[in-house]
Formats: structure tokens, sequence, C-alpha cells
């Protein structure tokens, strides 16, 4: 039975992940609806506003869904939001059981919506492939707790532990199947994030550049204003949002927001824009999550800061040597090797010829 169980569950996983980049600041949330040994029903969260996964799975029952087993990777809600609770609609369909992978944060709910349905009646159990549940929304967990950003510290190095050549050459580091994988990302996450030199040296366009992605908001950690007014970044803000982070109000920082760009004034620490600051900004803005993709000066200060949550490095079988190559991390570093930062619940995932290496800190 309980093989089973987990079937059910990892098949409601399955569905939930479809809802990646579309349901932010909500979770993504699969179901599947279960009646005499067979699957009668399925539905995901599918976008912000959009029906909850167990209201679309009950709509798209083929038979009466009375009597039936609910598989849902998250908690059913009971509060009214920009939809009604799911345990009004699991409680008129006269479901007989139901199994949750794992408990809501958000505080309307933490377990009020499990007790409703055990109060009327309902069996139910939670903790179904729990770990796989919560990791699947790592970003909402975090966000509703804390009410900053998630951020993820990404970065593509050669074996050897460089960014580019010595000359400055970076592309490109890795294959096509690894950078595909980076704009997935950034169609799942909220914004990305780089540091004026990177912007400076690379003008890039920080988009989503596959089929039906969605762009994040650009975010620019600017402490003086020194981003270009012609550069790619401005010259699409009207269409892309685009953030800068300053530490002060001047003459080019006005400019940059009359050429479309928001700007957001930030308390200074060492002459640099306080990432801690800028964090609690952007999550009131609503911003839950954040792609850190460079420069090695400004992810060594996010790392010193405490605001990264989880690294995303690409390895490339490839070696290029350089003492003046640059490397991922920059700053002062850390003085001893016990000081270094570790990651667990690391996982290696093969992308054409390179690797992915996940962890969180």
């Amino acid at each position: 039975m309980q093989n089973q169980t987990e079937t059910y569950m990892r098949r409601a996983l399955e569905l939930a992940k479809r809802g990646a980049g579309h349901v932010s600041p909500n979770p993504m949330v699969g179901c599947v609806i279960v009646k005499d040994g067979r699957i009668i029903g399925e539905g995901w969260h599918e976008y912000c506003g959009g029906l909850h996964a167990e209201r679309n799975a009950l709509k798209n029952c083929t038979e009466d869904p009375a009597g039936a087993d609910l598989y849902v990777t998250l908690e059913p809600c009971c509060h009214w939001g920009r939809t009604p609770p799911c345990t009004d609609a699991i409680l008129e369909k006269r479901i007989g059981r139901v199994f949750v992978g794992c408990l809501d944060a958000n505080p309307l709910v933490a377990g009020k919506g499990a007790q409703i349905l055990r109060d009327a009646g309902i069996p139910v159990e939670t903790g179904i492939c729990e770990d796989e549940c919560r990791r699947l929304n790592e970003v909402f967990f975090h966000y509703i707790t804390n009410k900053t950003p998630y951020v993820v510290l990404k970065y593509a190095m050669t074996l050897d532990g460089k960014i580019a050549a010595y000359t400055g050459d970076s592309r490109w580091v890795t294959g096509e199947a690894a950078r595909r994988h980076v704009h997935e990302t950034r169609a799942q996450l909220s914004g990305i994030m780089v540091g004026v030199g990177t912007v400076l040296t690379d003008d890039p366009l920080l988009t989503c550049r596959i089929e039906g992605g969605r762009n994040p908001y650009r975010i620019i950690c600017d402490s003086h204003a020194r981003t270009p007014l012609d550069c790619q970044l401005i010259r699409t803000a009207h269409e892309i949002d685009t953030v800068i982070a300053v530490t002060e109000w001047n003459e080019r920082a006005a400019a940059l927001k009359k050429a479309g760009a928001h700007l957001v004034l930030c308390q200074a620490k060492n002459d640099k824009v306080d990432l801690t600051d800028l964090m609690h900004q952007l999550g009131a803005h609503g911003l839950d999550s954040i792609l850190l993709e460079g420069g090695a000066e400004l992810a060594f200060a996010a790392l010193e800061a405490g605001i990264v949550h989880k690294v995303q490095a690409y390895i490339a079988p490839k070696l290029i040597g350089g003492a003046a190559a640059k490397t991922p991390l920059g700053g002062t570093g850390f003085a001893k090797m016990a000081d270094a930062m570790p990651l667990k619940n690391v996982t290696v995932t093969p992308l054409g010829e390179d690797f992915l290496i996940e962890g969180v800190l």
C-alpha cells in the first residue's frame, strides 16, 4: 500500500512541476484522484490566480469522485485568496481519504487545512514523499517564512576552475544542454542579478531565450549608477522590468530612471550596495527568488552577506589554465580551509558533456 501511495504522490509531483515559472509567488502543486485503483482525475496549479491543483483535478474527473482517494503534494488551503478554499471542494465532492505530501508553511494554512478535513471525518495522512515535496517548493517555503528572495548562485567553469580565458573570452564554457538548463532556470525564478562590472564587460541582455519562457526581473547592483545608458539592459528597460540598486541619488541615477529603469536606493556597506537591505526591499516588492549570475566580486559578497541559499555550478570537462584567468568567486576569500562554506544535499546531473553540481547552504 505504501509503495502504491508513493507512486500516486510522485505522479502528483510530476504534475506540479508543470507550473514551474507560471505560479510565483504561489507554490507548485499537483493532485491525483484515485478510485478503485484507477486514476480518475489529475490537475495542477497552472498559473497564479488560476484554480488550485485540487479543484483542477476534481474538475477533470471522468466519474463521480465520491469516496475516492485524493493525493496532493501540498496541504489543501482552507482560506479565501484569489480562489475559494480547496477544503470546501474536497468536502463538497465527498472525497473518502486525503494523502498530503507536506504541510503548508503559510500561516493562513499551516496544518489548519488538514485539521478541517479530519474534523469533517475524512482520514488525512501527511508526509508522503515529504522531502521531495519540500524540495519542489524550496522557494515558496523560504519566501513565505522570511519575505526575502531565495537566492541561487550560478556559475559555469572549466574543470580547472576558470570562468573565462586569461584574455576574457568566455564563449562558451559549457555546451548547449547546460546553457538551455540555465535559461529554464531563468524562466522559473522571479529575478536575475548581476554586478555593474558584468554589465560594463559583457553588456548582457539577461533574458530567457527558450520558447514559452518568461523573462525575469533584471537586477543590477550598481552603487554609483555607472550602468551605461546605451547598454542592452537600459535600451530594453521599457519592455522588460529592470531594477538598478544604488547607494546614492545622483544625475546618472536620475537619467537611468528616466530611461525606464526602476531605481532602488539601498544602504551602503563598504561603499557597496548592502545586499541584505536589497533583499528585504526586493522581497517587499514581491520577488520571491533570484538567480545570481555574476560577477565574481558580487558572488563572494553575497556569500559573505549570507543571502545565498543554493549553488548551481556547471562544470565543463575541459582545461584552460592561466594564473590570471578569472574564477567564479572573487573578494578576499576566507583565510582558512576550515572556514569554507560547505554544501549539503548535493546532487550531480549530467547535461550533455557537462555536469551540474547543486547543493544548498
